[in-house]
């Protein structure tokens, strides 16, 4: 007689070919399966462009924090051409991204029991073909915030009623439904042309209606953080798809950061943490700082600013006479519009080159620069931070709410400009979490204002409010995130509704 026990339901991740900003919750989501009795496997793709947060070391991190979750890497593919081609890198990427669908399918098809569902970045659209092909549920993982893709539905059906794209509206402020009002030209800037004009417009519009016709969706967030964004989500009369169509089923599953940051025992084994205190030595440099005394500046594994911004910054930072700890990646060259050399591993940058002459020397004793890579998430966590500056990618600003730490928001690309709008508002619908720094939108931020905003917000006194309503986040955060706390139920229903058609 078989006593072995029955093999655990299995759950399918595909982040295709995101960075941390991607990978990185999605694995935390697969912890969340396995804590309810799942097996999970998180299929990665070779990226085609090798960054900072793309390559071996990075995925092995990765792999590390997470020892019970299975990874595999599909065979990989050519990579585009992109030097030869005029067309735009990321529609590149998609049409590779489609040429993996045999890759994924052949992989899923030797396992012996298909998953009970697959889960896919509001990215990697295009493997919702190989559910259907398998006739395996699928879901969307949207590693933004519910309030960006809020905006993103409701702009699906601005762009369906007119006849010329959203760029006309300039600065006009866009009134959407669940969040506070938005500039029009803070959207993602492909979403400011017409469909039927630009190709890369086109396509963004082919994610986002194709990531609606799941059988849900998974969002990394909390609902008391979002919670007009949340309700407009769930509510058809406030938001719905081109045509009237209701939206599938929306479920709150976040706060996705790391272990450590809720208080949770991180999986490592002490040797592993140890090697990684090791590695970063700004851990040691920080037990050593007061309490809350520094600002740690850091703009996401892929943002990087001109030289001549590192100045202003270092000017500033210099003349506000406070603590800091700050990331500097190497400038992406003067042919910044080539999202290949944006995106393209470099080398460390050359910190006596880069930034004032004698600034490292004579802020010494309250600073310390890092090159390329710090461990934000730690960093964040300690004792000594007490204030962040952020380029609002999602993934930074949900580790900040949960951190507890007041932020200077930044934004640079994508929707961190939408972020921006929805982590300063503090009446509107918005978060209340941080506080603009003004001149982000020119282009250039001046060294007068770096100070302004690194003094305003290390005075307890000044930034009090913004610091009790990030306080208040946090708790908020680990609230939902305990049994019975509203991310926990929420994941619970799905659950039960993935069961229930699978």
């Amino acid at each position: 007689m078989d006593t072995g026990a029955a093999p655990k339901p299995t759950v399918v991740l595909c982040p295709g070919i995101g960075g941390a900003g991607h990978v990185g919750p999605m694995a935390q989501l697969a912890e969340l399966f396995l804590e309810h009795g799942y097996a999970a496997t998180v299929v990665l793709i070779e990226p085609p462009i090798h960054s900072s947060d793309s390559d071996a070391s990075f995925l092995a991190r990765i792999a590390a924090a997470h020892p019970s979750v299975s990874f595999h890497v599909l065979p990989p593919l050519p990579p585009p051409d992109f030097a030869a081609s005029s067309e735009h890198p990321f529609l590149l990427v998609l049409r590779l991204l489609r040429h993996y669908n045999d890759r994924l399918e052949a992989f899923l098809r030797r396992s012996t029991i298909l998953p009970r569902a697959l889960v896919v970045d509001q990215f990697y659209v295009e493997a919702i073909d190989v559910a259907a092909e398998l006739g395996v549920p699928a879901y969307t993982f949207v590693s933004s915030g519910a309030s960006a893709l809020a905006v993103f539905v409701q702009v699906l059906t601005l762009l369906a009623g007119r006849e010329t794209g959203l760029k006309e509206l300039g600065d006009a402020p866009l009134q959407l439904a669940g969040v506070p009002p938005l500039p029009a030209s803070h959207l993602v800037k492909d979403l400011l042309e017409h469909p039927e004009e630009d190709a890369m417009c086109r396509a963004m519009v082919n994610i986002l209606t194709r990531g609606m016709e799941t059988r849900g969706v998974l969002v990394n967030t909390f609902e008391s953080l979002e919670n007009r964004a949340v309700q407009a989500l769930r509510d058809p009369v406030s938001i719905s798809l081109p045509g009237g169509r209701a939206l599938p089923p929306v479920c709150c599953v976040g706060p996705l950061v790391s272990n450590a940051k809720l208080g949770k025992q991180d999986r490592r084994d002490g040797e592993e943490l140890a090697a990684e205190r090791r590695q970063h030595e700004c851990l040691d440099w920080l037990d050593a700082q007061p309490e809350r005394s520094l600002v740690f500046l850091c703009f996401g594994s892929m943002g990087s600013l001109p030289e001549s911004q590192l100045r202003e910054i270092a000017a500033g930072l210099e003349a506000s006479n406070h603590r800091f700890l700050w990331v500097v990646r190497t400038p992406p060259g003067r042919d910044a519009a080539d999202i290949k050399k944006i995106l393209e591993q470099r080398a460390d940058p050359d910190l006596d080159a880069l930034l004032p002459e004698g600034f490292l020397e004579r802020t010494e004793c309250r600073g310390l620069v890092v090159k390329s890579w710090a461990p934000q998430r730690e960093v964040l966590g300690h004792r000594a931070t007490g204030a962040f500056v952020t380029h609002c990618g999602w993934n930074s600003a949900l580790e900040g709410v949960v951190s507890g730490v007041p932020m200077l928001c930044w934004p640079l690309y994508a929707e961190q400009r939408m972020n921006k709008v929805f982590m300063t508002d503090d009446g509107g619908g918005g978060m209340g979490v941080g506080v603009e720094v003004e001149g982000y939108a020119a282009g250039f931020v001046g060294a007068a204002e770096v100070e302004a905003k690194v003094r305003w917000v290390m005075d307890a006194e000044r930034s009090r409010e913004v610091r009790a309503r990030v306080a208040a986040r946090r708790e908020e955060a680990e609230a939902a995130l305990v049994p019975g706390g509203s991310s926990r139920r929420s994941f619970l229903q799905f659950l039960s509704d993935a069961e229930a058609v699978s």
